[in-house]
């Protein structure tokens, strides 16, 4: 048993000097999904960890972020569900220039 849990976070934050430094951090924590929706595979540590970096760079009042447990990762095959535009999963690669 890993201890991880899937987590979707969704954010809207008001500046955007300050969503980019979200969006920047959030890569570090999970896969993009959509503008701003991760999905996320998270211990307690690494969730508490992405708590803490999140609260650093938010400001209260004025910018929103939603952390939605989905349960055990392990025992969750998400399955996404598109409307409108087709999803597709982003794959990262490396560009040598």
């Amino acid at each position: 048993m890993s201890g991880e849990r899937l987590y979707i976070v969704t954010y809207d934050i008001a500046d955007q000097r300050r969503w980019r430094r979200v969006f920047k951090a959030m890569h570090g924590y999970g896969e993009w999904l959509q503008l701003s929706v991760f999905q996320c595979r998270l211990t307690r540590r690494r969730r508490a960890e992405l708590e803490t970096r999140l609260r650093e760079l938010v400001k209260n009042g004025e910018d929103h972020v939603l952390l939605i447990d989905v349960g055990p990762a392990e025992r969750i095959d998400l399955a996404v569900e598109s409307l409108g535009k087709r999803f597709a999963k982003v794959e990262r690669r490396a560009t040598v220039i």
